[in-house]
């Protein structure tokens, strides 16, 4: 009883490894990328789809599909469209592969088909012949089927043929390896041909073939390539692509990769209390390397704050200066202003002096004209030697911040951090080691002589 509700809990745990990374549900007849990954067959359609590639999720009565692919391409009950003919039929319920841009029939140099897997979030080549070269992975629809009889999972079997919302299956086909709603089942088993002969079944999801066939050659596969890694049948051994290689009979690498795979899970489960301490020291690195990226990037800020605050007081003293450079040269420019402006007919100074002049008695005229006299020589020799009191430039106030910029520019840690050194140093038994951030920053040598203000 206890062995039972263990391996209850176990299948319970495992639900995240059944979950396609597309939909973000159980598999449905799930395909085996080149990367290992896998991938509902109606998903890859659709993103294959979205990607331009013509055939994988568009109208099934233009381009080969099967009833797998997804909901919102097949809809008999909300669009009436004109029977495919038995021929297209078949082809639309034995899954192909699409077309794509710009493909000719026939071209010497077909362009291969890219999937960008979800998993590994990389483009994985397909080939030419895209989905249809890919291996159905039989073995994760049956751990999936023996899931959602552990957990009781599913609930109602849904037709695959209809547009959200779908009808409740009614039938099954083992021919076809689909399930139904009546409307859907007659649409695509249309009175007088071959597949009205198919007998219906009740609802299921385990629509397998018994083994892997090649989808090269439609061949039960016999036999694994080492240097392919590769799957093949009798044909595949035989043709160009697979002379000088590595190949051994299905067995031998049956048993070899269950010897391996078995060793390895005897080793883990052997050594639970070394992965549970591994746990939580992982754990607790993850709250050092919390704390400690927060304690960097408060000392960052800081410091920052502080090349802010010697900015700061630095523009304020070069901005008082250039303020008192150019009050006291409009002061200067202001003075020679006033005096120009007296030597105009009509001034003050010009007037006055016509009027000394008009001045007969010659002692009063000598005391008078005397200052007057200075005055004037100076005003006509400035006249003579004209030249603005101060300069307008501010040339000399410019700023050549180059290497400062650069300074700032090029400011970075002291020391870069390695993960390499963390991941080669392991910790002595008994602790714990810590990721350190400790943020200190290269300062310029002036900066060093003057420490920031605290």
């Amino acid at each position: 009883m206890a062995a039972k509700r263990g391996t209850k809990t176990s299948m319970k745990n495992m639900e995240k490894e059944l979950l396609c990374p597309v939909c973000q549900e159980m598999y449905k007849q799930p395909l085996v990328l080149p990367c290992t990954h896998n991938v509902c067959q109606a998903c890859a359609r659709e993103v294959l789809g979205q990607q331009g590639y013509i055939g994988h999720g568009g109208d099934p009565s233009s381009e080969p599909t099967s009833p797998a692919s997804t909901p919102s391409t097949r809809s008999p009950r909300l669009s009436r469209r004109t029977l495919p003919k038995p021929d297209r039929l078949d082809r639309l319920l034995k899954s192909g592969f699409g077309t794509y841009p710009g493909r000719k029939r026939g071209a010497l140099h077909p362009q291969v088909i890219m999937f960008p897997c979800p998993a590994c979030q990389g483009d994985v080549e397909l080939g030419e012949r895209g989905l249809a070269g890919l291996f159905r992975n039989l073995t994760l629809e049956r751990v999936v089927e023996r899931y959602r009889q552990s957990v009781s999972v599913g609930g109602a079997i849904l037709c695959q043929l209809c547009k959200p919302p779908p009808l409740e299956a009614t039938k099954g086909c083992t021919e076809c390896r689909a399930t139904f709603c009546n409307e859907c089942f007659k649409l695509f088993h249309p009175w007088g041909t071959q597949k009205a002969q198919h007998e219906p079944t009740l609802p299921t999801l385990s629509f397998r073939p018994k083994g892997l066939m090649c989808p090269d050659h439609k061949e039960e596969v016999t036999h694994y390539c080492k240097t392919c890694q590769r799957l093949v049948c009798q044909l595949c051994r035989v043709r160009r692509t697979h002379s000088g290689h590595k190949i051994t009979p299905v067995l031998s690498a049956y048993q070899a990769l269950k010897d391996k795979l078995t060793k390895s899970l005897t080793y883990i489960l052997g050594n639970q209390d070394m992965v549970q301490t591994q746990i939580c020291e992982l754990e607790e690195t993850v709250r050092h390397t919390e704390v400690s990226g927060q304690q960097a990037k408060e000392e960052v800020s800081q410091l920052v704050r502080g090349l802010g605050t010697v900015l700061e007081e630095k523009r304020a003293s070069l901005l008082q200066a250039i303020e008192e450079c150019q009050q006291e040269r409009l002061a200067r420019l202001s003075t020679q202003l006033q005096e120009h402006r007296s030597l105009l007919d009509g001034s003050g100074l010009v007037g006055y002096v016509q009027e000394v002049l008009k001045e007969t008695d010659q002692p009063c005229f000598v005391q008078a004209a005397k200052q007057l006299h200075n005055r004037i020589t100076r005003a006509t020799e400035a006249l003579q030697t004209f030249r603005p009191a101060a300069s307008s430039s501010f040339r000399h106030c410019q700023l050549d911040v180059g290497r400062e910029m650069k300074l700032l520019t090029e400011l970075n840690f002291l020391r870069e951090y390695s993960e390499d050194v963390h991941l080669h140093t392991p910790p002595a038994p008994g602790t714990t080691q810590t990721v350190g951030m400790t943020a200190v920053l290269r300062m310029p040598q002036w900066r060093r002589r003057h420490p920031l203000p605290s």
